[in-house]
């Protein structure tokens, strides 16, 4: 079945809100997965015989932050993702293989290096300042947001606030005009073009 593009995110986001009701009611629990990540860590450090039990963070009720409450459902909630990101790209034929994104390499080179470099250091921001808002993207913007939380509203408007200011930071280029016509073509921080045209400001 197809399902025109400009209509997916009103029907899937539908969904979501099916989904999230169907959790609630029939298991009493609340999308999030943020969580799972620390919660994995202790694991792993207390496997290796790490003890954690001083830390304050331990210590939150009862340790359901931590090791103690792994594996559970968020586990399997936050491997579906992938699991289902992948299904639905084969399903759909948009599956293919890219080591590096295109915009990336017309902004910073082709370096897998650097790429992974920035990639730990902005996954270690996000979870860092997850943890410190009490929640993800899906916990504040899809559980807390559906419960017209508060938290979760001025959450989700710093989620925003941030990744805007961030993408606009590192992929800023200013536009060189183009001779014969009133448009320009922006390009990376390489200098070469990324055939993005558009008028002057």
């Amino acid at each position: 079945m197809h399902i025109p593009e400009r209509s997916r995110p009103y029907l899937f986001g539908a969904l979501s809100g099916l989904l999230l009701t169907a959790s609630v009611a029939l298991a009493g629990q609340f999308f999030g997965t943020s969580t799972t990540f620390p919660r994995l860590s202790t694991f792993i450090l207390t496997s290796l015989g790490i003890d954690l039990s001083s830390l304050a963070f331990a210590q939150v009720r009862d340790g359901a932050l931590t090791g103690a409450a792994f594996p559970n459902w968020q586990l399997l909630f936050v491997i579906g993702i992938g699991l289902g990101a992948f299904i639905s790209a084969r399903a759909s034929g948009t599956f293919h293989r890219e080591h590096l994104p295109e915009l990336w390499v017309s902004s910073f080179g082709s370096s897998q290096k650097t790429r992974l470099l920035y990639s730990l250091a902005g996954g270690s921001l996000a979870m860092i300042g997850a943890r410190m808002a009490g929640g993800c993207p899906s916990g504040h913007g899809v559980s807390g947001v559906s419960q017209l939380g508060v938290s979760s509203l001025l959450a989700m408007a710093m989620f925003f606030i941030g990744g805007i200011t961030t993408a606009r930071f590192l992929y800023a280029s200013p536009a060189a005009p183009v001779s014969g016509n009133n448009s320009s073509v922006r390009s990376g921080r390489s200098g070469r073009p990324d055939n993005t045209q558009g008028g002057l400001s």
